[in-house]
């Protein structure tokens, strides 16, 4: 694959554009009305993905109920440029989310922004960004959506990697009671079996009011020994019509999570058994409570208004064995996150053009504490407690301007963040201190050929403020900078009744990153310079007609290239770890009466795990070439009314696959075996 050039992308534009080359613009993008749309972009007047200036993927409830995935990071790996990972760190699947997005990290999600009904998810957005504990479950979903480009004024601070937004269940309309519940049953083959649950329960009154409430929860064991996992989500959500303009809108939210954790394997382990558990004593639990309430008001043709507020607490711990068994790492700590984000957005009309001018304000506080401390194995005896109280005070105003000139949409816009933050050592009596202010502007433009094509291009900048853990490494000769990423990107979307397509070329520059350097204790972290990120993303669908001989039948497919290169130190030149360069998938779903097949296939080439990457494996499985491999997954599915039975079968060659542990727990971790699992599921 060449260096990034756009003479690749304009041959593929030019296939998009075929369609549609006689094809002249008339009155065939007009203006978006302003309207009550709770769209977590910030604004009814972008609501389209259609016309959305960058490269961006939603997948609904029925897309993601017909592919089988048993969990987020399954259905993730559908969509364009993003690699979600098993686990290469510490945390269980249950607990963690690990995802990639053009080459970044996966192990954590720590350079994505992701969101719970436009609500930051993580525990500590700033100051711990990573979801080591992601409080957020599948059957609980409406929809996922993901803008890897052209979302980046209004969200942050770390959105290098995309903007992810869960959207929990809406509230039915209409009067009455309506609802559903589901369980279904994995049998991992290996290991073990889990059960997931799922009821919803909701409506809206004559007055107006309405309510949901949803609950999903999973027990059982996974396909590693000894892998038991336990998880109850929660939530109650109300809306209710001040008037015709106007509604107030709010969701309480329960989730806790236990999940033991067998940890990596060496070779010779992994051998003689991959699905063994060699650490039996480690696990992490959490909860996280959380409130948020809203106001939105659509106050004439031209103008709109927002508000919302949330408050969230959460706990999470990690129990830890050392390689040699005699001591435990107990790590128990606690967070605390208050927000404010009121928005504004004025149509008006000037020298010919429509303007769509939004302003914005965040306001975020975090307080939290990390505890550490070791247990004696043979005593159980505790030894002492260290403990860090972080603040962070953090805010970010931001400005754009959609600007319509017949199809032509352009968005210049800026995001300013002031970040202030505070990491005090309790038993040393030591402060560390820090305060982070960037401007981030960008700019997108999109061209509307016609009602099913969209081109676009963007330019946008993107902010990580050092984090909690990372602040006692700074020293006057370790003064911690920001990472600053640059991303442009360059694309098209074609979508029609039928057909569905595709392609986005894009160059990612990461600056200032930030990094534990390895071997040191206690861990250290510095600036280690830059990574460069180029590939192209492709995805088609495409709908027979009812018409043809092959009614009923959808089939599938994208692809995605990405070369992400490190450009500083000894190891300048190499991949990026832990990424793929090829990924693809593919997928057909037939539906003919109550019947409804599916075959889906993902696939990702070959990772390597350090920053040297490292071909030859080491013995204890910790370092080494990851191989690629690709999975096969069917289903059918039979919905003759009120209720559905699915059953299907996940990776049906049962391949054995594995990624790498990174942590003290270092070693190969297998991925999932040949899993057959049936669903049943009631809607009244």
């Amino acid at each position: 694959m060449p260096e990034f050039k756009l003479t690749a992308l304009a041959a593929a534009v030019s296939v998009l554009l075929a369609p549609a080359a006689q094809a002249q613009q008339t009155d065939d993008a007009p203006m978006e009305t302003i309207q009550v749309s709770g769209s977590w972009l910030g604004s009814g007047l972008q609501n389209s993905v259609k016309n959305f200036a960058g490269a961006r993927t939603v997948v609904g409830k029925e897309d993601i109920a017909e592919s089988g995935a048993a969990n987020i990071g399954d259905v993730l790996r559908r969509i364009p440029g993003v690699q979600a990972s098993d686990n290469s760190g510490t945390a269980g699947s249950a607990i963690s989310l690990n995802i990639g997005v053009r080459g970044l990290t996966g192990r954590y999600s720590p350079r994505s922004t992701v969101l719970l009904d436009g609500i930051p998810l993580a525990v500590a957005p700033y100051g711990q960004p990573q979801l080591s504990f992601a409080p957020v479950s599948l059957n609980n979903i409406e929809s996922i959506d993901v803008v890897r480009g052209g979302g980046a004024v209004r969200y942050g601070p770390q959105n290098v990697g995309g903007i992810i937004n869960f959207r929990s269940r809406e509230i039915p309309q209409g009067e009455g009671l309506s609802g559903d519940a589901s369980i279904r049953y994995n049998d991992f083959g290996q290991g073990g079996s889990n059960r997931q649950y799922s009821a919803f329960v909701g409506g809206t009154a004559a007055s107006g009011l309405g309510v949901a409430l949803m609950y999903s929860g999973m027990e059982g064991t996974e396909w590693r020994a000894g892998s038991d996992e336990r998880v109850n989500d929660v939530a109650v959500k109300l809306r209710y019509p001040l008037d015709s303009h106007s509604e107030v809108y709010g969701k309480v939210s329960y989730y806790d999570v236990l999940s033991r954790t067998p940890g990596g394997l060496t070779v010779a382990q992994y051998r003689a058994d991959p699905f063994q558990n060699t650490r039996p004593t480690d696990f992490w639990s959490g909860d996280r409570k959380g409130v948020d309430v809203g106001y939105l008001n659509t106050i004439s043709a031209t103008q709109e208004f927002e508000v919302k507020a949330y408050y969230n607490e959460s706990f999470r711990q990690s129990s830890l064995i050392n390689a040699a068994r005699t001591q435990l790492t107990w790590q128990p700590r606690n967070y605390k996150v208050t927000g404010i984000e009121p928005r504004y957005t004025q149509r008006f009309n000037a020298g010919g053009l429509t303007h769509d001018v939004t302003v914005g304000y965040r306001y975020l506080r975090e307080r939290g504490d990390d505890n550490n401390f070791i247990q004696t194995v043979a005593t159980g005896v505790n030894g002492a407690t260290t403990t860090f109280i972080n603040s962070t005070d953090a805010h970010a105003a931001y400005i754009d301007d959609r600007i319509a000139l017949g199809a032509w949409r352009v968005t210049p816009g800026v995001r300013y963040e002031k970040i202030s933050s505070t990491r005090d050592d309790v038993g040393a009596r030591s402060s560390f201190e820090t305060d982070n202010n960037k401007a981030l502007p960008s700019l997108s433009v999109a061209y509307l050929v016609n009602r099913d094509l969209t081109v676009f291009a963007n330019y946008t900048t993107s902010f990580g403020a050092v984090q909690n853990t990372q602040l006692n490494s700074q020293t006057p000769a370790n003064p911690l900078k920001p990472e600053l990423a640059k991303t442009a990107e360059v694309g098209a979307r074609w979508k029609s009744a039928s057909l569905s397509a595709e392609v986005t070329a894009f160059k990612l520059k990461f600056d200032n990153q930030i990094a534990q350097v390895p071997g040191i204790v206690p861990a250290t972290f510095q600036n280690i310079g830059a990574t460069k990120h180029d590939g192209i993303e492709t995805a088609l669908d495409y709908s027979f007609d009812q018409a043809s001989a092959l009614a009923g039948l959808n089939v599938y497919a994208n692809y995605t290239y990405t070369k992400a290169i490190q450009e500083s130190g000894a190891t300048a030149g190499l991949d990026v770890p832990f990424y793929s360069r090829n990924t693809d998938t593919l997928g057909a779903r037939y539906r003919v009466g109550a019947w409804t097949a599916n075959l889906l296939s993902t696939h990702q080439t070959k990772q390597y795990s350090d920053t040297a990457n490292t071909v030859a494996e080491a013995a204890n499985g910790g370092v080494g070439l990851i191989p690629g491999f690709r999975v096969w997954n069917a289903q059918l599915s039979w919905k003759p009314g009120a209720y559905e039975v699915a059953a299907g079968v996940n990776n049906l060659a049962d391949k054995r696959y594995y990624t790498r542990n990174v942590d003290g727990n270092a070693g190969r971790m297998t991925g999932a075996p040949r899993t057959a699992y049936l669903q049943l599921r009631v809607t009244y």
